[in-house]
Formats: structure tokens, C-alpha cells, sequence
């Protein structure tokens, strides 16, 4: 991943301006009021500035005079039709947060399947932003090499996977929080725990699943074969659920990687006339609104810390070019809610041995 500074030394405004046949002004015009050049005339110079490299403003002096003031956020990091539980929550949080840190959220989005740089593009030529926050990273995210290498300011809710050594991120510890529900439904009284996730190879769903595993380990519950896993899809998600909730049975109890997984679970259980928190227990992570609403425990992500986290390591970056040592790990709190408090407890047994 190149550098910020490695990717100012490529060009200046007076090569883009050469190369492209105009005045200085007109390329500053293209950048910042690209309604005052003519189509063929913008077409070309932003043709030389993706030739050469070029990335205007980068040194902290020029962007203390030229701030738009807001930071740009796309709602649809997973494609727009795979939004994650975590996405509204973080989004007020960074919308509460942004006028502490002298700047506000501009959101943006495509109906594509998966992350484009073409409106990050469009957003920082035009500079309608100072930086960008990102979430739902994953492997092959073409977002990071793309925004780190045009030397653009960015934060990531979610560690770059494919880049280790990158620090500019704030992330929640997954494999905590589901031991803290093992360890709750445990406390509760409730006998075998199972696990709903992600297929494997879900970075964040199989830390998640780790934790269930380290933490049914720890209490003597441990058994492989109590798990499942789905798509973040309820219908897919419900199918799953089923034969899951058969194993672990009455008394026993479901840990889930998101609150959505949670839902399919508590509709297996309303389906089949159980009481969820009764006669099985479900605890799901994120803290969601759909959570709060079903009465389902959840594994709550610290949003606000994570959005004043990214804002001040934007303004860092912004004001003196600075990225942290390190990356930013939190962790999450259980919200205790109807689905993981049986009353009264239900008996505590494992689920039968398969013949």
C-alpha cells in the first residue's frame, strides 16, 4: 500500500496544467467547480490527473485552506443489497459525533455489488470532502490501496485485512464478545450453547465463532457440532436455524454472529410455539435496532467510541499528516434482554447424543 506522502511527490498542478494544455486555474477550477469547464476540457485534465499520479491538497497547509469541512461515508461497502446490522447505529454515532471533531458526514452510495471508487473519485476531485471513513472491510476491498496510494485521509471501522501493517482503524473484538454471551447463557442456567454464523471465510464471523468455541471450551460445553451457518439472508438464515435449534433443544441456548442471525432464530422458536428466552435462550452481536425491538440480548458495539475514534484520527491525518501507531481494538458490551432470561430457568441438560 503506497504512502501519502510517497503518492504528494508524483505531480503537481503545474505538470497536470502542462500535460493537459491549460492554466493552473483551470485544473483548480476542474477540481473544485468542475460546472465551469467545458465537458472536453474536464475530461482531459482529469485524464492527466489520473495519469500522473496527481492528488491536490494533501500537505496539511493546503487542506487548513481548502477544508470542506465534511467527511464522506458509503452506505454500501457490501453491495446495496447486503447492508450490515452495524450500519445505521454507526451512522448516527458518526453523525452525532462529526460536530465536536468541526466537520460533518456526507453520505454517499451505488446500486452496485460491491464497493466502487468511482464515487469516492467524484467526491474528492470535487473536494465535496476532506476524507473518508470506510466500513465493511474485507479481502480484496479495492477502497484502501486505492484511497492510501491517492494519498487521501481515511479511517476504517474494521481492520484492512489485506494490509496489517495498516494502523488507521478502529475495530471491536469479536471473539470477546461472544465469549461474554457464552458466559452469560452460562450464568443464566442454560445447558448446551450452540452457534449460528457466517460461512467461512467471513473475517469478522469466524473471530466471532472463535470466541463461542474458546468460551464452551472454557466451561466444559465445548462440541463442534453445534453449529450452523448462513448468509446474512432471514429466509436463508431460518432454514439454518432449524435443525440447530432441534440439537441444542430445550434448556439449551443459541449464540448468534449477528442480530439478524438472532431474529431467525427467535421466528424458529415463535414458529414451533416456544418461548425464546424460556425454553431456549439467544443472544446476538451488533445491538441493533431489529435487537432492541424483539426483546433479543445482544452483543452491543461501542459506536460512539468507535466514531470519535475515526474522527480524531481523520483530523490527525488532516492537520499534521500523522497515522497511529497502532490500530484501535474495543470491546463490546452484552444488553441483557428477554431472550436470554428464562423464567422461570429452564432445566439444565445438554442435548441427546446422536446415535
Amino acid at each position: 500500500m503506497a504512502t501519502p506522502s510517497s503518492a504528494r511527490a508524483r505531480a503537481t498542478v503545474n505538470d497536470v496544467a502542462w500535460a493537459a494544455g491549460v492554466s493552473r486555474q483551470t485544473v483548480s477550477n476542474a477540481l473544485k467547480h468542475p460546472e465551469r469547464v467545458r465537458p472536453d476540457t474536464l475530461q482531459r485534465v482529469h485524464a492527466e490527473i489520473d495519469r500522473l499520479g496527481y492528488s491536490p491538497s494533501t500537505a496539511a497547509s493546503s487542506l487548513r485552506q481548502q477544508r470542506a469541512g465534511a467527511v464522506g461515508m458509503e452506505l454500501t461497502g457490501l453491495g446495496a443489497h447486503s447492508l450490515s446490522d452495524a450500519l445505521a447505529p454507526f451512522l448516527v454515532s458518526l453523525t452525532i459525533a462529526a460536530p465536536s471533531h468541526e466537520c460533518h458526514i456526507v453520505t454517499f452510495g451505488s446500486d452496485r455489488g460491491g464497493p466502487t471508487l468511482e464515487r469516492y473519485r467524484e467526491m474528492w476531485r470535487s473536494r465535496l470532502v476532506d476524507a473518508f471513513v470506510i466500513m465493511d472491510t474485507h479481502h480484496d476491498d479495492p477502497r484502501p490501496t486505492w484511497l492510501a496510494g491517492h494519498g487521501i485521509p481515511f479511517a476504517s471501522f474494521g481492520r484492512v485485512w489485506d494490509e496489517p501493517g495498516f494502523t488507521a482503524w478502529a475495530d471491536v473484538d469479536g471473539c470477546a464478545g461472544t465469549q461474554s454471551a457464552v458466559d452469560h447463557l452460562v450464568a443464566r442456567g442454560y445447558g448446551a450453547i450452540g452457534f449460528l454464523g457466517w460461512p467461512t471465510g467471513s473475517l469478522v464471523g469466524d473471530e466471532r465463532r472463535d470466541g463461542w468455541l474458546a468460551a464452551t471450551a472454557r466451561h466444559g460445553r465445548e462440541d463442534p457440532t453445534l453449529q450452523a451457518t448462513s448468509k446474512q439472508d432471514l429466509k436463508e438464515s431460518i432454514d439454518a436455524a432449524g435443525p440447530l435449534v432441534d440439537r441444542v433443544g430445550r434448556g439449551g441456548a443459541v449464540v448468534c454472529a449477528s442480530d439478524l442471525l438472532a431474529l431467525a432464530v427467535h421466528h424458529v422458536l415463535l414458529s414451533r410455539g416456544l418461548t425464546p428466552g424460556r425454553d431456549v435462550g439467544i443472544v446476538g452481536f451488533d445491538g441493533s435496532q431489529s435487537a432492541q425491538a424483539h426483546g433479543l440480548t445482544s452483543v452491543a458495539q461501542p459506536y460512539r467510541a468507535i466514531a470519535d475514534e475515526l474522527l480524531t484520527q481523520v483530523h490527525d491525518q488532516l492537520t499534521s499528516g500523522q497515522h497511529r501507531p497502532s490500530g484501535v481494538m474495543l470491546t463490546p458490551t452484552l444488553v441483557p434482554r428477554s431472550s436470554s432470561h428464562p423464567d422461570p430457568p429452564p432445566p439444565h441438560h445438554h442435548h441427546q447424543e446422536k446415535s
